[in-house]
């Protein structure tokens, strides 16, 4: 007996899951299941129930804060899931009422009309390596803003660094002779720099964890390889895999730079064409440490002593690219420079290239399998 093809749309939420049902076929009644408890095994008896009646399931669920347990479990006992950003979930502009129960209908809808993109889920030993690099991200923001609190305090009592490098030890020095006019206020200064040596701790030990769980993960000899191009640091390269997976996955460096919003927005109508800001699309963390990178391009091209350690081992090829990357990246630094465009936007462009250079890389190394 052939099943019928069933569309499950799920509408995930802490303590309770929407489910909606889409008949195949065009003109396939679409309906509401009801609400369900928040858990696997509520979600569980829906989804035998619904099979027993004959129906070959397909079920699709936002990404949210519940994470991928719910494709995880289904998939794992062999049902089809997938998980969708919603950012890329077609919405009509005049719909005003938003509800569970009309999300979860809508998921089933447009899943059964092909609208549907699934994203990327990383397996859980990615995930786990992207945690512990939002958390070292985390603290290095709380870092700069303890030490933010430090400088907008002293500069409201009169007191400005005249050194060249903040936060040097010659500025922690300046810092600690410092005699604020109020006995209270010596206490304020005192507090804002243990909790800035709070942070830089946490920074550190979490660096350190990154630095001892790398070599046991699968994607350690690609992170190695990606450490040869200039101004990839051990926690650029860590964060771009622990976020994007496989790199191997994008069908070319052009997909990459889409997929993390390195490339221009558009909007063409007729013969005119208007390119903007770079559409900020996917996955910021990404962005943000390519950005950073980028920065390195600036001075003219050379193998520093540190990037000459990192290079040791690696294959000529992988070297090969990596110094190509430097020639190029440096000359358009200096080109577009030239042509009087703002730093940001230089920056940008380089950080863009980038990551095509890193797509190379990663096609030159296989990743472990278990």
């Amino acid at each position: 007996m052939k099943k019928s093809i069933m569309y499950v749309g799920l509408d995930v939420h802490k303590n309770s899951i929407e489910v909606a049902l889409a008949e195949a076929g065009r003109h396939g009644e679409v309906r509401s299941y009801g609400k369900i408890d928040g858990n696997l095994t509520a979600l569980d008896k829906v989804v035998r129930k619904l099979e027993a009646r004959g129906s070959e399931l397909h079920l699709a669920y936002e990404a949210g804060p519940c994470g991928y347990e719910i494709y995880r479990h289904l998939n794992a006992r062999g049902y089809d899931c997938i998980v969708v950003a919603p950012s890329m979930i077609p919405r009509q502009s005049g719909n005003r009422i938003k509800t569970d129960r009309r999300d979860a209908l809508m998921l089933a809808r447009l899943y059964r009309a092909g609208e549907l993109t699934s994203i990327y889920v990383p397996d859980l030993d990615d995930e786990a390596m992207r945690d512990l690099t939002r958390a070292r991200e985390d603290a290095k923001s709380l870092e700069r803003k303890a030490k933010q609190r430090i400088l907008a305090f002293l500069l409201r009592h009169g007191h400005r660094y005249s050194g060249k490098t903040p936060w040097s030890k010659a500025h922690f020095r300046w810092i600690a002779v410092l005699k604020m006019p109020h006995p209270a206020q010596q206490i304020v200064l005192q507090e804002l720099l243990d909790a800035l040596a709070e942070c830089t701790e946490r920074v550190n030990r979490l660096t350190e964890q990154i630095q001892r769980l790398l070599p046991e993960w699968r994607m350690y000899p690609v992170a190695q390889a990606l450490q040869t191009l200039r101004g990839v640091s051990l926690i650029v390269a860590t964060t771009t895999l622990a976020e994007l997976g496989d790199l191997t996955r994008f069908s070319s460096p052009v997909q990459l730079m889409s997929y993390l919003g390195l490339v221009p927005s558009e909007h063409s109508s007729g013969l005119q064409t208007k390119r903007g800001s770079i559409t900020k699309t996917g996955n910021g963390h990404v962005r943000r440490v390519l950005v950073e990178a980028a920065w390195s391009y600036r001075l003219p091209a050379r193998i520093s002593t540190k990037l000459h350690l990192r290079q040791e081992g690696m294959s000529q090829n992988i070297c090969a690219i990596s110094w190509k990357a430097q020639l190029r990246l440096c000359h358009r630094y200096k080109r577009l420079l030239a042509k009087g465009k703002a730093n940001q936007l230089i920056i940008t462009a380089i950080a863009r290239e980038l990551c095509g250079f890193m797509w190379a890389i990663a096609n030159q190394v296989e990743v472990r399998t278990a």
